[in-house]
């Protein structure tokens, strides 16, 4: 760090500031710090690039660092300093309360669930304008963070904290839920805090969020059920599980990926409990007498998902389960209010992967291009809106049904980990997948050449 040079010609880490330069504010006693920057042209009270609210991004960084602050201790920041003193509307200080005085003005109902390890402390907050427009200040709506001494960390948001926020059971309404998971303090358990103070540790690994999330799911809140209900009204009905299973009955036996075995010229290197000869392993035969117990968090897997691991030896005991291959759907719209915007903006759909549910993006492009471009086809007629949106979106979900079965096949494979399968189901993985259109146009329009030729309209050739 710099030194100061004195009158006398010594050195020191500081000065005495004269009163000139003093806040007016520290009067006798306090401390003025001035950060440089990287050069001596930069204006450090600029915020950061990432910065979501560039005019106001010291009061939004301090209320979702702190939960709260301790009696007697006063916060405030400044917003619109580049405004006059004199401008009080435009420059002024703000007091910084941390988010907990925001949830509980703004939330309907409140509560704690408790978890392995861990408390949950949860708030549904009121579906009113504020949830976008104080977004500038503090975390207004939906997200997920940890909870340590009366500060915040890893704290999610965005489309971040919607699929954390859909790991944790709340698949519809989640711009309304917040979640914040606080650790306990236990002796056999080192829980501290990253270098940079960004992150909490237990016993120096990162927080066991899959598990967390995993058993919110099963003790989840009566009064998020019911909001999660409630928005889940609205969702698409349409059944196309029925007409896509039996389609699919008769190659079933083709998702069954053939598993890799010892080969005399083989150009793979294979070894381990992963090899199949002929028949079935170790490790499947085991995998059809026991469901699963737990998993490592390391991961991100969590037990009872598709991702699961086998029973070891004095773990708890298991009985034989039969998953259903096939993804439970429903498709969502801004429309309706089962999607929010900006989530899975431009994007096709969403794989709950630990709770083996599809989530379908109504509003994408591919699909609504698709629906356009068929009714005109058909002539135009608006009439022909809802039957031929139902034909688009049955074929684009068999597209995605077929892809998430046919990769969770993979599972337990030498060359699949847990990462590689996440990936292959990721939002951008799925939009790939219903980008080619040659066959479901086809498909579309056989199927309403069946169904619009009993009325007596052509669905062309």
């Amino acid at each position: 760090m710099k030194q100061f040079k004195t009158p006398a010609g010594e050195y020191q880490h500081f000065m005495y500031v004269e009163d000139e330069v003093k806040p007016s504010m520290i009067v006798q006693h306090g401390t003025k710090v001035v950060l440089m920057g990287s050069s001596e042209s930069q204006d450090t009270m600029q915020p950061p690039p990432e910065a979501a609210a560039p005019s106001r991004w010291i009061s939004k960084y301090l209320n979702t660092r702190y939960f709260h602050f301790p009696a007697g201790v006063t916060v405030r920041a400044r917003e619109g300093w580049q405004n006059p003193r004199t401008d009080k509307d435009r420059n002024l200080l703000r007091t910084i309360t941390g988010q907990e005085k925001y949830l509980a003005e703004h939330s309907i109902y409140s509560g704690r669930t408790r978890l392995a390890g861990a408390t949950a402390h949860w708030w549904i907050l009121r579906d009113e304008p504020a949830l976008g427009n104080n977004s500038g200040f503090v975390e207004s709506s939906g997200h997920v963070a940890a909870l340590y001494q009366d500060e915040l960390y890893e704290i999610v948001s965005g489309r971040a904290g919607t699929a954390r926020l859909q790991n944790f059971g709340v698949v519809f309404g989640y711009r309304q839920v917040v979640i914040y998971v606080e650790p306990d303090a236990l002796v056999e358990k080192k829980l501290t805090t990253n270098t940079a103070r960004t992150m909490l540790l237990i016993n120096n690994e990162s927080l066991p969020w899959a598990e967390w999330a995993l058993e919110f799911r099963d003790n989840m809140p009566k009064e998020i059920s019911a909001l999660i209900a409630e928005k889940a009204a609205g969702a698409s009905v349409a059944d196309h599980s029925k007409s896509i299973r039996e389609r699919l009955k008769q190659i079933l036996e083709l998702f069954k990926v053939t598993r890799y075995r010892p080969a005399p010229e083989g150009q793979l290197q294979i070894e381990g409990e992963g090899l199949s000869r002929g028949g079935q392993s170790k490790r499947q035969k085991l995998s059809e007498q026991t469901s699963v117990s737990t998993h490592s968090a390391a991961d991100g897997a969590s037990a009872g998902g598709v991702y699961a691991i086998f029973q070891k030896e004095g773990g708890k005991p298991g009985e034989r389960v039969h998953p259903d291959l096939f993804p439970s759907v429903s498709w969502i719209t801004t429309k309706d209010g089962t999607r929010s915007a900006g989530d899975m903006e431009d994007r096709a759909a969403r794989f709950l992967i630990d709770q083996n549910r599809l989530l379908i993006n109504a509003d994408f492009r591919v699909f609504t291009d698709m629906v356009g471009k068929i009714i005109e086809d058909l002539g135009g007629n608006p009439a022909l809106l809802e039957v031929v949106t139902d034909a688009v979106h049955g074929w684009f979900e068999q597209a995605l049904v077929e892809a998430i079965i046919g990769i969770q096949a993979l599972r337990n494979s030498k060359e699949w980990s847990v990462t590689s399968l996440e990936n292959a189901l990721s939002d951008e993985a799925l939009t790939t997948v219903v980008m080619p259109r040659y066959h479901v146009h086809n498909s579309v329009r056989r199927e309403l050449g069946s169904k619009l030729g009993k009325l007596g309209v052509s669905a062309g050739n």
